[in-house]
């Protein structure tokens, strides 16, 4: 294929073949794309000879393993050779390609227009205006996050770069003491990325960004204010400040009528006092989460028309609901996040028409009431979270045409009655993955066919489809959760798609666990703690092949552990303490691994098996009457023995006892040197 100009082998699994030399036999080749393919080792020298090149693209995922080799790989030096012999190379990506020196100071590409790469060893780029001046996008980013030797880069290098318009060093320190605010830096730049640079402050060439677009500040150490003229950049669409330790804004905060801002996301700072929300009819994106906000949630966020996603979590807001929200709900918001606030009085009923609603989360605040009916016209949530408030209400059976919830979350309130209908049917929600009512007043039985139509805990899963993230609407943020697991709670600040978990505890559900609990076989966690179920642990247990935790302690269960759970590969963590459980422990692995105190409180459990884990506990073995008096009988029997016998030797006795206290008193030191050190020896051995 000598006359072949374009060759694109992207998103491709090599198994870490290396590049083929043969390339070099393409002489007519413009654009190569190798991306994302699963190659390894060095770049082949052959591709000096690729001298008609105008795109090389050698990208590959932003994964590292601990000794590179299933990476490219790329001296500095040969970069420096490519530079001088692939002279009509325009485009070059060598994201997350492994550079094992530095980048050398006078690498020339003089028709670049796009570079991006990932360094390990990162020293410095020098002058690279001299080399690069047609240079249009530029990416470079450290993957040592923060640890890069050297000065860090002075921005000032990139002043005469006149036609870029995206750059991005990530996680490179920079040097900005001598930042010029010249009117006419980077005029073409509409996208700049900072991100983990060591920056301590708001640089005023950032002001002179008049055709700015993207600016990406976060994860670096600004204190203070954040300047009033950045609200005022013309074209300035998204604003990442989170990760830093932002106190306040300075001046007005004001938006003008023509902003253009669409996303903002101050999360991880330091404000305090009232809420701040950009009033840019644009606005699609807000996040202020983990602040220390106070007051209201201001009545203009109704207004914003535009917006799709309002996390508002972890700050110290106050007062009710805004119910003028209905608007909001009602035309375009998708992610509704007032988590961990101080938040008051009942959930309003403002979701009667909140079509486009995909995650509602209103956990550990001070709501009370019931759950909203209108909650039922949100066709299209997936997570539903109200844990830790003081909600009073039944089940939401009421929600049964939410058919696209995969978390709900009713931990920690006041919730009661049953969980099951009148007619003693599940008939809820189909793709339901994650449920969570532990810690309420629900009480009675759970019918035997309960778990029958539970669909997304009982479908097996494709293997061959890579499992996902459970996404925000916008697609931005990750939904987190606090979840038990394996005895402990866990912050999951992402959820997959394929995670499933049951948890009932700390109820007063009785009466036996249904048998189809078995029918679940995609289940990771199931916890039925802490409340009053009885009869045998259900033998279907068996096919739950993907369980990983099971939490049984503090029931009334009784009988056997089903010795067919031994065959559970994957029960990590397992707990059945205070039941009434008796006979062995199954043999499986899985449970010879646990603690002894997973068992303890069932006095009839014993048997070898449980001895090998609790070695240090004996089980007491009951008195039997016979055996007792028999052993009665030949106490006494020995006791006249020995009786007739110390008549027979009295004499013998006494002269014994006299010849002894002779030599002992006499003899004491000969005595403690022949007996004493035996006797030391024997307790030793003891």
């Amino acid at each position: 294929m000598r006359h072949l100009r374009d060759l694109n082998l992207a998103y491709n699994d090599f198994t870490g073949s290396p590049i083929p030399a043969e390339f070099d036999k393409l002489m007519g080749l413009k654009r190569l794309n190798l991306s994302q393919s699963s190659l390894s080792g060095q770049i082949p020298i052959n591709f000096l000879q690729l001298t008609k090149l105008v795109s090389l693209d050698l990208s590959s995922f932003e994964y590292f393993d601990s000794d590179n080799s299933s990476f490219l790989s790329i001296d500095g030096s040969f970069l420096h050779l490519l530079a001088q012999n692939l002279r009509n190379l325009r485009e070059l990506d060598m994201s997350y390609v492994i550079i094992s020196s530095e980048i050398p100071h006078d690498l020339s590409f003089d028709t670049l227009s796009l570079f991006k790469s990932v360094h390990s060893d990162f020293t410095g780029i020098g002058n690279i205006s001299l080399f690069l001046p047609n240079l249009q996008y530029f990416s470079i980013k450290s993957r040592n996050y923060n640890k890069v030797i050297g000065p860090g880069v002075d921005l000032n290098v990139f002043l005469p770069l006149k036609k870029l318009y995206r750059l991005s060093l990530s996680d490179i320190p920079l040097s900005t003491t001598n930042i010029t605010s010249d009117l006419d830096f980077l005029p073409n730049l509409w996208k700049l990325d900072l991100p983990g640079c060591n920056i301590t402050e708001f640089h005023k060439f950032i002001r002179n960004g008049r055709k700015l677009l993207w600016l990406d500040l976060s994860n670096n150490k600004i204190k203070g204010q954040v300047p009033d003229w950045l609200w005022r950049l013309p074209e300035l669409s998204t604003v990442d400040l989170s990760n830093n330790c932002l106190n306040g804004f300075n001046g007005s905060s004001k938006l003008s009528p023509e902003s253009r801002i669409s996303i903002v996301d101050l999360s991880s700072n330091a404000f305090q006092g009232p809420l701040f929300i950009p009033s840019s009819k644009h606005l699609r994106y807000f996040s202020c989460s983990k602040n220390n906000f106070t007051g209201e949630i201001p009545r203009s966020v109704c207004g914003l028309r535009s917006l799709a996603v309002l996390e508002l979590s972890d700050n110290k807001l106050n007062g009710s609901i805004p119910r003028c929200l209905e608007t909001l709900v009602m035309s375009s918001l998708s992610d509704l996040n007032l988590r961990n606030n101080k938040l008051s009085d009942i959930l309003p009923e403002i979701f009667q028409n909140a079509k486009s609603l995909i995650s509602l989360d209103i956990s550990q605040n001070r709501l009370k009431g019931k759950i909203p009916a209108s909650l039922g016209g949100c066709s299209a949530l997936e997570v539903l979270n109200v844990e830790s408030n003081t909600f009073n209400d039944m089940f939401p059976f009421h929600l049964k045409s939410l058919q696209k919830l995969q978390v709900l979350v009713l931990r920690s309130n006041k919730f009661n009655g049953t969980l099951h209908n009148s007619d003693g049917v599940w008939f809820g929600f189909p793709q339901l993955k994650i449920i969570d009512v532990s810690y309420n007043d629900f009480f009675g039985t759970l019918p035997s066919d309960y778990f029958l139509n539970w669909t997304a805990m009982s479908s097996k899963r494709d293997n061959n489809v890579e499992p996902e993230y459970i996404r925000s609407g916008s697609g931005n943020s990750s939904y987190s959760l606090v979840l038990m697991s394996k005895g402990v709670a866990m912050e999951m600040e992402c959820i997959l798609t394929i995670y499933t978990s049951i948890d009932f505890s700390g109820n007063q559900l009785n009466g036996p666990i249904p048998d189809s609990v078995g029918l679940l076989t995609e289940l990771l966690i199931l916890n039925l703690s802490s409340n009053a179920f009885t009869g045998h642990i259900p033998s279907t247990l068996a096919n739950l092949t993907n369980l990983e935790s099971l939490d049984l302690s503090q029931n009334k269960i009784s009988g056997e552990i089903p010795s067919e759970l031994g065959t559970l590969s994957s029960l990590a963590w397992i707990n059945v303490s205070h039941n009434q459980l008796v006979g062995s422990i199954p043999q499986g692995t899985q449970f010879q691994r646990q603690n002894c105190s997973s068992y303890e409180g069932n006095p009839e459990l014993n048997g070898p098996s449980l001895k090998d884990v609790c070695r240090d506990i004996k089980t007491p073995t009951p008195p039997q009457p016979e055996l007792v008096a028999t052993k009665e009988e030949e106490e006494e029997e020995e006791s006249f023995s020995w009786m007739a016998a110390g008549l027979g030797f009295a004499p013998g006795v006494l002269f014994g006892l006299v010849m002894g206290y002779i030599a002992v008193s006499y003899k004491h030191e000969w005595f403690m040197k022949r007996f004493g050190r035996n006797k030391q020896q024997s307790i030793r051995t003891r």
